[in-house]
């Protein structure tokens, strides 16, 4: 690997994609050194490629000169996976950012890396579709970090995650070979599932510069509840118990006693004292339908012994509901000068399991622990509150973190439900997988990469 660009090399991707859309100035290179991990490394060069010819030519010559790649969204990751620990090139997909196409009669999009989630939710909701997954940066996260994560969010446990909806992409290999896999229908089985194996490879395999997405008919209507408990045992057999009603509310997400707190001390929210709280809804396409499911829902929350049950009666109530939910991240980062934000997942049975380990291993190291997250589909999102600047916080941070992976882990979860190895968790990866299945990951990178240009370092594929 080149620990520096040449100035030839640097005129070569110049010819390549324009004077403009090139730069190796300090100032545009420090953004991209980081992303919303604590992680941190700075690129020789970053590229804006418009084409997906442009993104074969610099991947080619990168290949050739051995330099590393590391494809870019918006950089919200928070595992490290953006960040050029190797240094090298960033390739920046954001100005490939066009929705190509909406077949509203076949029930799919095809769309550019660099375009934004809500961007595409807007053009689709024209037509009364949506693409489902909705990860909470959608505001600003794109499709193409979506496929690199298989991002999910709050809507994972009824619509799945973005492996759910993906029918076909477009990539540049390591090699600058352009392969385009999948199709454009419902149904296909020719061949490998090759788009399915680059969802989730978090650049480690190719560059993805199109897009074949699956959409959805947009539900006409939804309705919205909350539910709080003084033990979080009963908050966990109230999920269980809802999960396997024959209903499957559209959300289920949960907040513990620490985010609570966060929430109403640093907004203007009010909300009750509790050990925990869960936030749910139902969707459909009529209010009958909504709120028959959402009787059921009611119905099991209460029989597990609740301090109190809000249902929305308006707009105006859903919108505070959610506020609670989506000020989590924030209120919580305001609160401390770092933080390390995880999303382990395990069975829904086991969710009572992990939540009580969690608080067991913030009181044992003396670490503040905030949980929230997606219930619904037992994927959780411990918030390890420290400072990064006491060494003291930084080492019981890491041992804490490492013990919920063991937590999550024993308890038959994973690691990571949708933010992905990166950097973050690469020394953690043989805890899940095996021996076997670690040598079939590392082949099948140095078939496709033998010159492992793509995002080296992460996921614990390099040799």
């Amino acid at each position: 690997m080149h620990p520096v660009l040449t100035r030839q090399m640097m005129e070569t991707l110049i010819e390549i994609v324009g004077k403009e859309n090139f730069s190796d100035q300090l100032e545009d290179l420090v953004p991209y050194s980081y992303d919303a991990s604590m992680n941190v490394h700075r690129p020789n060069a970053v590229v804006w490629p418009e084409s997906t010819e442009q993104v074969s030519r610099v991947v080619q010559f990168a290949n050739e000169q051995k330099i590393p790649i590391v494809p870019r969204g918006a950089g919200t990751s928070l595992s490290g996976g953006a960040v050029p620990i190797k240094g090298g090139i960033i390739i920046d997909l954001s100005r490939m950012n066009r929705i190509l196409e909406i077949s509203i009669e076949n029930r799919y999009a095809r769309v550019e890396p660099g375009v934004v989630c809500d961007d595409l939710n807007r053009a689709l909701a024209k037509h009364g579709f949506t693409f489902p997954p909705d990860p909470a940066s959608s505001s600003v996260s794109t499709i193409g970090g979506n496929v690199g994560t298989n991002a999910g969010g709050i809507k994972g446990a009824k619509y799945g995650t973005t492996r759910d909806y993906v029918m076909g992409l477009q990539i540049v290999l390591p090699t600058g070979e352009i392969m385009h896999t999948g199709s454009s229908t419902m149904k296909c089985v020719s061949g490998y599932d090759l788009a399915k194996l680059f969802v989730g490879s978090e650049g480690t395999l190719g560059v993805v510069t199109e897009v074949t997405l699956k959409i959805n008919p947009l539900p006409h209507h939804a309705m919205t509840a909350a539910a709080t408990y003084a033990r979080l045992e009963d908050a966990g057999k109230a999920i269980s118990e809802t999960m396997t009603s024959g209903i499957i509310p559209s959300v289920m997400e949960i907040l513990d006693r620490v985010t609570l707190k966060s929430i109403k001390e640093n907004t203007d929210i009010d909300l009750p004292e509790a050990e925990v709280m869960i936030l749910t809804e139902t969707d459909g396409y009529t209010w009958e339908e909504v709120e028959a499911q959402m009787e059921v829902v009611l119905t099991v929350l209460k029989r597990n012994h609740p301090i109190l049950i809000k249902t929305a009666k308006d707009e105006k109530e859903r919108f505070n509901l959610w506020k609670a939910r989506k000020s989590a991240y924030a209120t919580l980062a305001r609160t401390s000068a770092s933080f390390v934000l995880d999303d382990v997942t395990v069975p829904i049975s086991k969710i009572t399991d992990l939540l009580v380990g969690i608080q067991e291993i913030s009181r044992r190291h003396g670490i503040v622990i905030a949980t929230f997250g997606h219930a619904g589909d037992g994927n959780l999102h411990p918030q390890i509150l420290c400072d990064e600047y006491d060494p003291q916080q930084v080492a019981r941070t890491e041992k804490a973190e490492e013990e919920i992976f063991h937590l999550a882990v024993s308890l038959g979860g994973t690691l990571t439900g949708e933010h992905g190895i990166g950097l973050s968790k690469a020394r953690y990866m043989s805890l899940e997988h095996d021996p076997v299945e670690m040598a079939v990951m590392k082949k099948i990178k140095r078939t496709l990469d033998p010159n492992n240009i793509m995002n080296p370092g992460k996921r614990a594929l390099d040799d």
